[in-house]
Formats: C-alpha cells, sequence, structure tokens
C-alpha cells in the first residue's frame, strides 16, 4: 500500500493538525485506532450487548484521525434503535474498512518517510 491507495475516507490533515505534523506522534495515533477497530469491530452486531458502546468508542477515534464518513455513520448507528440498527451497523462496518485500508496505507507512507529520514 501507498499514498496512492488512498481513497479519501480519512482526511489525514485532521490528524496532521492534530499531531503537529510530528509522523511518530502520527504513526503512535495511527496504531492507536487500529488496536480499537480490533477490539470494538467483533461487537458492531445488535446481538452483542456493547454494540453502542462500540460504535460511541469507534465514533470519537474516528474523529480523532479525520474518518469523518465512520464517524457519521457511528453517530447514526448510535443514535438509533435497536431494531433499526443492523443496515447502520451494516453501513459503521463498510466505513471502518475504508478507514482502515487509508490508514494502513498512509502508515506505509509514514514508514517510507521515515526511512528517507
Amino acid at each position: 500500500m501507498s499514498r496512492r491507495d488512498l481513497t479519501g475516507a480519512v482526511d489525514f490533515g485532521v490528524l496532521d493538525r492534530t499531531t503537529g505534523g510530528d509522523d511518530g506522534v502520527a504513526e503512535e495515533v495511527l496504531g492507536l485506532f487500529v488496536q480499537q477497530a480490533e477490539v470494538w469491530a467483533p461487537l458492531l452486531d445488535v446481538r452483542e450487548d456493547g454494540w453502542r458502546d462500540a460504535v460511541h468508542t469507534l465514533r470519537g477515534a474516528a474523529a480523532g484521525i479525520g474518518a469523518r464518513e465512520l464517524a457519521e455513520a457511528c453517530a447514526d448507528a448510535e443514535a438509533s434503535e435497536k431494531a433499526a440498527a443492523p443496515p447502520l451497523l451494516d453501513r459503521v462496518r463498510d466505513a471502518l474498512d475504508r478507514a482502515l485500508a487509508d490508514v494502513a496505507a498512509w502508515r506505509h507512507e509514514l514508514m517510507l518517510r521515515s526511512l528517507r529520514g
């Protein structure tokens, strides 16, 4: 993956402003985002008691890195009634997949930058 693989699911300008342009801090924040996704993604199902907590947590993490589409999908799912949530959680999972793909491409770019030094 590389920068050319970015889809626009994440606005890395938000991350850059948050981290003050420090690539090391950006890598750390993105690593934490990936860890959060691994923890919470299995709960994105209304049969799981923690589904609403999962979308709430992912919403905050997404907003912090500039994954606006994911944050909005999470907000919609969080605000929904349980009966209406399944298609909204599908939307969250799809947005999460797109955000994670962009994060992987950006982390690859950060690694290349560090090698160029």
